[in-house]
């Protein structure tokens, strides 16, 4: 025990024998009763803990009887004999008696019969960091003002008694990292917000009764062991991204089969072992990318695109038998990282393998290029010239280097007809400056929203067939899928009458621009609301211009091409324009000063269409309507308070902190400044735009507080 003076304070002690009290005098503190000395140097044992800093009290554990709960499954919310505290207990006198411990950063208080619903005065542990409340009686909801904890990093409330739904405000808590309320009895939809706690690592809330989880986005993190088996039965899931993070072995086959499953991305892990051959994906999988991990094994026969064309399938990058019994192309690459001829299959393989190479190298480089040919999938470096390389817009993630490209579906005229009725007009969503847009249904039941548009004449099939596959690659939480595509022809490759068809995942809730219309109040986004979509755009546009070679720029960035989700989660569509436009090929045609400087201004130009972006969300889309000019001449009574009020949509106003507000305008001013080496990089803008969000987030907090009653 250590304590950096000298003793426990007079009035914390007394506090201890309190809450001693409180819990009516447990077994594990009864060497409490003649202790003389300093509780700060009280010594610790299997069940308690305490510890001190400069004579204040920091972390108090009691742990009591494991088995308390053992023989409990139903409780009606009063004390149970033998089991909780007596009928004489009161849980809000507990908690103000901890609440006086306001120096407190860890408490847990495990399996010690308390019983009752969590006070709401709970929150007046304001340094607290660790939550434990694991194992007791506690029934009702988690009271809101747990929010106010601002300093916790870890909440478990596993193992009570907790009836209503789960709050929507833990995005709140920027510190979160551990949340876990498994084995209560939760009910409702799993909220959306979860999906906005960027600092979360351990997730648990099995054992409840919820529903709705339909969308799981954990991709781009750090998550590590085994995928859960709990995935294979969330029955409801659409949606699931785990990719790019350390996960290991073999994938629960049941998250290949559920009922509602149209999207699996499990790539870029070091999942590893062979899938069985008996998986019968779901009916409705639309979309799965296995791809650079570590399988062995022969491809189940749903997810080989060369037996069966349902869906969509990336699996390049691992060890695994194709079709009749080809050997994938990256085998010999993974092989030579981590050795799995383990077993006698493998073993016979790589000596088969090693022979033919030693016999003739260039006989099977003559045989494997004809193999990818016959398949119609192509290696960047025998199809593209190095001059294409350098001007292509696309660009691809960088990790993926010259691998072969990953399938990118291409759909025949057939399908698409059969998908929209034969583009017939109920289908039609709609015409803009790059083609129409018709919604159909794929033969699996899954929706996706189709493109039609007119070929670039300079382009040729074969170059803009790669230029497709790269585009594909590019996979983010908030940029709407590129699934595949059509180029219909007539059978002449450099056609100037040809067309493409690109297929997109479905986005059903509408797009942004909709969600600020004064047309339809009660869908009309309130500012934090506003803010969490800028964010999410932002995060997706520095993704294109950061995290891709080279950067995708002439991104299309304007409301009507934000969509949301049902869980207003944004996405972005149309990016990547200017691969099939040909636009980059336009300029230096016309005898432009190069690539790397096109490229920059074009990086310019999409900061400067984001901050129109920005401007429609401050002042809405009626406003915003009136013109270029007339927004860039109202810019300037932002700068005072009678002229907020004037411009600023009214939603805005009504919902947000001035702070928050101001934050967004500056950056706002900066993105649409006419010198482009002024404006901001995405990074800066998406720096401000989350401090903007924090700003708002505590102000929220603050004005509940100061409605709350005072106790």
């Amino acid at each position: 025990m250590t304590s950096n003076t000298h003793a426990l304070e007079a009035t914390q002690f007394q506090l201890l024998l309190q809450l001693r009290k409180h819990l009516e005098y447990p077994i594990q503190l009864n060497n409490w009763e003649n202790y003389t000395g300093d509780f700060c140097y009280f010594p610790s044992t299997l069940h308690v803990t305490i510890r001190c800093e400069n004579n204040s009290l920091t972390q108090i554990k009691i742990m009591g009887d494991k088995d308390k709960l053992s023989n409990v499954t139903l409780f009606h919310g009063f004390a149970i004999q033998n089991q909780t505290l007596s009928d004489s207990f009161s849980i809000d006198s507990f908690v103000v008696t901890l609440g006086r411990l306001s120096t407190l950063k860890v408490l847990s208080l495990v399996s010690l019969g308390i019983w009752g619903r969590l006070s709401d005065k709970i929150h007046r542990l304001h340094s607290l960091e660790v939550l434990d409340m694991s194992s007791n009686f506690l029934f009702g909801s988690v009271p809101n003002e747990i929010s106010r904890l601002q300093k916790l990093h870890t909440l478990t409330l596993d193992g009570n008694f907790f009836n209503e739904s789960i709050p929507d405000w833990f995005h709140s808590l920027s510190n979160l990292t551990i949340l876990s309320l498994k084995n209560n009895k939760l009910t409702g939809r799993f909220p959306s917000s979860i999906t906005k706690i960027t600092t979360i690592t351990d997730l648990s809330l099995s054992h409840n009764q919820l529903s709705g989880v339909i969308t799981v986005l954990l991709s781009n993190n750090s998550f590590s062991g085994n995928i859960p088996a709990e995935f294979g039965k969330l029955n409801h899931l659409h949606h699931l991204d785990l990719s790019s993070n350390s996960l290991i072995g073999t994938p629960p086959s049941a998250v290949f089969v559920l009922p509602n499953i149209t999207y699996l991305n499990l790539a870029s892990n070091k999942l590893s072992g062979s899938l069985p051959n008996s998986i019968n994906c779901g009916n409705k999988l639309g979309f799965v990318d296995i791809s650079s991990n570590r399988f062995t094994g022969k491809l189940p026969s749903c997810l080989d695109t060369l037996s069966s064309n349902k869906r969509v399938v990336n699996f390049t990058g691992n060890c695994l038998l194709v079709g009749n019994g080809n050997l994938e192309s990256d085998c010999k690459r993974h092989m030579t990282k981590k050795p799995y001829w383990g077993k006698v299959l493998w073993i016979l393989i790589v000596v088969i393998c090693s022979v033919i190479c030693l016999v003739s190298f260039g006989i099977v480089l003559i045989i494997f290029r004809k193999r990818y040919h016959s398949r119609q999938t192509v290696t960047l470096h025998h199809t593209i010239s190095k001059e294409t390389e350098d001007i292509a817009p696309t660009g691809i993630i960088s990790e993926v280097g010259t691998q072969v490209a990953p399938s990118c579906r291409v759909f025949s005229m057939e399908e698409l007809a059969e998908a929209t009725e034969n583009f017939d007009q109920s289908a039609f969503m709609g015409e803009g400056s790059i083609g129409k847009l018709y919604r159909g249904r794929l033969e699996n039941g899954g929706y996706v929203a189709i493109r039609s548009l007119s070929l670039f004449k300079r382009s040729s099939i074969r170059n803009l067939k790669v230029r497709l596959d790269l585009l594909s690659k590019l996979r983010h939480p908030h940029l709407v899928s590129f699934l595949g595509y059509c180029i219909h022809d007539g059978g002449v490759e450099d056609s100037n009458s040809s067309r493409i068809f690109l297929v997109y995942e479905y986005i059903p809730n509408g797009n942004f621009r909709a969600f600020l219309s004064e047309n339809g109040p009660e869908r009309v986004l309130k500012w934090p609301d506003r803010l969490a979509v800028l964010i999410g755009v932002a995060k997706a546009v520095h993704f294109l211009h950061t995290g891709v070679i080279p950067a995708s720029s002439s991104n299309r960035l304007k409301t009507n091409n934000i969509l949301l989700d049902d869980y207003q989660i944004a996405k972005l569509s149309d990016y990547g324009m200017s691969v099939i436009t040909g636009e980059l090929e336009q300029f230096e045609a016309k005898g432009g000063d190069g690539p790397k400087s096109w490229r920059l201004k074009k990086l310019a130009d999409d900061v400067y269409d984001f901050g129109f972006i920005l401007l429609e969300a401050l002042v809405g889309p009626i406003v915003s309507g009136k013109g270029e000019a007339f927004l860039l001449n109202e810019m300037k009574s932002f700068g005072s308070q009678d002229g907020r009020q004037r411009i600023v949509d009214p939603m805005v106003l009504t919902t947000c902190s001035q702070e928050s507000l101001s934050i967004v305008i500056s950056i706002t001013n900066k993105c649409i400044s006419p010198e482009p080496t002024n404006r901001p990089s995405f990074e800066d803008v998406l720096w401000n735009l989350q401090y903007a969000a924090q700003v708002q987030s505590t102000a929220d907090l603050d004005q509940k507080s100061e409605g709350a009653s005072q106790c």
